[in-house]
Formats: structure tokens, C-alpha cells, sequence
């Protein structure tokens, strides 16, 4: 009998079958089934939904609702929506550049197994990088934003800091704005040796405290001659941070930036086929090894499991920080300031109209464009009545089963 294959699968169902085949499963933390069992469920009638009828077909239909987790490759939409909007106030008319901070694989093992301190250990380290070149450089407070990403397009890990950096600094104690050159912030060589040299101070002072944990594969680690020996090992090569083009101006920074600020392991798109009767997942990726080109890979439902349970992030962990002049603390005063000093005199001569911002899609419902409202997935009408918001049955999440 031919295989009952699925094209284009949710997340959700290729969970669903994976959950199906319970002796495939890879072993996974309480926080890691808690996750992947909300993606599971989601846009299922299992986490309840919205009854639509549409005027102008008469035909009846059944949204269910999403999960909204983080995790989720179509929870985002509106997630990242509210984040833009937010940004908007925060952006500056100066150029900004985006740099990327790598660890290397060889750190991958102990990452595992320390995640929220090398995490942060991450964050801490390539931003007091980057304000220290800024100080030096200016004599200037420079602004960050840092995005941790965690995968690499085959869902195995790959740790990096996405930084969208101000092109420039403010001397807060002149009210003066320096501005850097529109093509040049850093030398990154120079920032990838003080990057490196940030993190293994720091990973060998939690060593010595006590708050690294090693199991397994990692008890070589364990003792003191043989951390020191592994971490040579591993990160003998020179580190690596990667310099992109400079934005032109604000709203090409929102534009870009948000196509990292909420994305996921794996977008909706790029699964490609779900075979259950076989047990395996097929999904689309780009092998920068050759150009970028893209390639399919075939994973068993255990190992996809495995490798998208990698990115999930431990709990109340926060992906996005923001330090120097867009540090949380007194932010709103400091860009008022700043932005007073870049802001440009007005002539009287000069009538000046608003440039427009590119319109941002808001968040699709799953029904059809959102800009115009849930659409009939049957005639493609706008013209839905809402019938009755059906809740979740029973408890607030379903029972998770380690064994179904």
C-alpha cells in the first residue's frame, strides 16, 4: 500500500505523528515536552477556537485558536508586530550597523548542558565588546540591540548574537552626537579577539564557581586540568564576528530587523512532506557550505524531534536585550535628547510633508489576509458573522503523556 504522505505538514502534525511512534522519541527536559506539547495542540480543537459563518457562501466553519507560544512558527505574527511598533520610537536617523557574534561548535556539548548561563555569558560578552570599541572610538555611549539565535538551516545548533549597533555615540555630559562613517564601525578581526578573550574569561570564572554542570559525554570536562584542556581543544581557532552592510536608514532597519526578531527554528514554509507510515519529515534548507543553494534534507521523526527541541529556550529567558543608549533604564529620557540634538532645524521657507512608512502586514488569523479581516477559507469572502467562541475542553492544557 502506498505511504499516506502529507506535502506541506504543520508543525503541529509532524508532532502529532512523532508522538505517534513513542519509542522514536529522544529524551527531552520537563520544559522541552511542555513546549513541543503546546506546539502540538496548536490550531488544533484542542486549545478551543472561533466559530465563523460566511453571508455570502452560507457555509459554516471552525478556526481554532494558536498556541501563541514563542516557539511556534506561526505564533509570531503578531508577536513580532507589537516589537516593531514598539522599535519604531527607539530608532535614531543615523546609520546602523549589524554584526554577528559566532561561538564555536566545539563549545556546542557544554552549551547543552548550560544553556541560560552560556546564553547570557553570550549577551554579556559581545556587548561589553562592542561598548568598549564604542568608548574607545568616540568617547560615546553607542546603542544595541542583541537577538540570540541558536540554529542553523539543518535545525542543528549554531549559537549566534545578531547586534543591530547605532553608527555612532552620545557624550551625554556634552549633549553632542559623534557620528561614525557610513561604511566603517569596527575592525572586526579586533572585535572578534576581545570577544573571545570576554567569553573564556567569563566561561572559566563560572567554572570556578561552581556553575557549570557536566554530564555524560561533558565528564571530561569535570575536573580542572580538564576543562582547561577541553576548552583549548575546542576553541583553539580564531573566533569569528561577521559584519553586514550598513542600513540606509530607519525604516530599512525595521524592515530587516524584523525578519530576525521573532523567527524560529524552522518558518511553516519550509517543511515540505510528512510521511507517517515511514516515520520520517522532509523540509528545505540552505547549504551555505554551497552558495546558498537549497537542498532537502529527510529527517526520521526522532531526530527532527531531537534537533528542534535544541532551540528551545529555558523559561522567562529574554532573546532580545538592549544595552548602551538603548539600555531599559532611562531610555525614553536619553533618545529625547538624543533625538533633539539629530533632529533637523526647520526653516520657514521649508513646508515639510511626512514621509509615509512602508505599511507592515499585521498578523494573518490563518483565515486570510488580516489588513482585511478573517476571509472564508471556502469562497474567500471578508464577510464572516462570528457564530461562537468555542474554549479549550477541559483543563487549561491537556494532560501531557511521555508514553502516547
Amino acid at each position: 500500500m502506498a505511504s499516506a504522505l502529507i506535502p506541506g505538514p504543520t508543525l503541529a502534525q509532524v508532532l502529532a505523528a512523532a508522538w505517534a511512534r513513542p519509542d522514536t522519541l529522544p529524551s527531552l527536559s520537563p520544559v522541552q515536552r511542555r513546549v513541543l506539547h503546546t506546539l502540538r495542540v496548536c490550531r488544533t480543537p484542542a486549545l478551543g477556537g472561533h466559530q465563523y459563518r460566511c453571508v455570502a457562501c452560507g457555509r459554516d466553519h471552525f478556526a481554532p485558536h494558536s498556541c501563541g507560544n514563542r516557539h511556534g512558527p506561526q505564533c509570531q505574527g503578531a508577536a513580532a508586530a507589537a516589537w516593531l511598533e514598539a522599535q519604531e520610537a527607539l530608532l535614531l536617523p543615523v546609520p546602523y550597523f549589524h554584526l554577528v557574534f559566532t561561538l564555536p561548535h566545539g563549545l556546542n556539548p557544554l552549551i547543552r548542558q548550560n544553556r541560560r548561563a552560556l546564553y547570557t555569558l553570550l549577551f554579556d560578552a559581545a556587548s561589553q565588546t562592542l561598548l568598549t570599541f564604542g568608548q574607545n572610538r568616540f568617547d560615546a555611549q553607542i546603542g544595541i540591540t542583541a537577538i540570540l539565535h541558536t540554529w542553523g538551516q539543518n535545525l542543528m545548533d549554531h549559537y549566534h548574537l545578531h547586534c543591530l549597533v547605532t553608527g555612532g555615540g552620545w557624550q551625554a555630559d556634552r549633549e553632542h552626537w559623534v557620528s561614525a562613517s557610513e561604511r566603517f564601525l569596527f575592525p572586526v578581526k579586533a572585535l572578534a579577539t576581545v570577544f573571545q578573550g570576554k567569553y573564556l574569561a567569563g566561561l572559566h570564572h563560572l567554572f570556578q564557581h561552581g556553575q557549570l554542570e557536566f554530564h555524560g559525554e561533558l565528564e571530561a570536562w569535570a575536573t580542572p586540568a580538564g576543562f582547561a584542556a577541553q576548552v583549548r581543544a575546542v576553541t583553539r581557532k580564531p573566533w569569528v564576528v561577521y559584519a553586514k552592510r550598513p542600513f540606509a536608514g530607519p525604516d530599512q532597519v525595521l524592515r530587516y530587523v524584523g525578519r530576525y526578531t521573532h523567527r524560529v527554528a524552522l518558518s511553516p514554509r519550509r517543511l515540505l512532506a510528512l510521511d507517517p507510515d515511514a516515520g520520517t519529515v522532509r523540509f528545505d534548507y540552505k547549504d551555505y557550505a554551497d552558495g546558498g543553494r537549497h537542498r532537502t534534507m529527510t529527517l526520521t521523526l526522532g531526530e527532527f524531534v531531537r534537533r528542534f527541541a535544541l532551540h528551545i529556550l529555558p523559561e522567562r529567558f529574554t532573546k532580545i536585550r538592549h544595552y548602551g543608549l538603548l539600555a531599559n533604564r532611562g531610555r525614553q529620557e536619553r533618545l529625547a535628547r538624543v533625538q533633539a540634538v539629530l533632529a533637523p532645524a526647520p526653516t520657514a521657507a521649508t513646508v515639510t510633508t511626512p514621509t509615509p512608512r512602508p505599511t507592515r502586514p499585521t498578523p494573518s488569523t490563518g483565515l486570510g489576509d488580516a489588513n482585511s479581516g478573517p476571509r472564508c477559507p471556502y469562497c474567500g469572502a471578508t464577510a464572516l458573522v462570528l457564530l461562537a467562541v468555542v474554549p479549550r475542553p477541559g483543563r487549561r492544557h491537556p494532560p501531557f503523556d511521555d508514553t502516547s
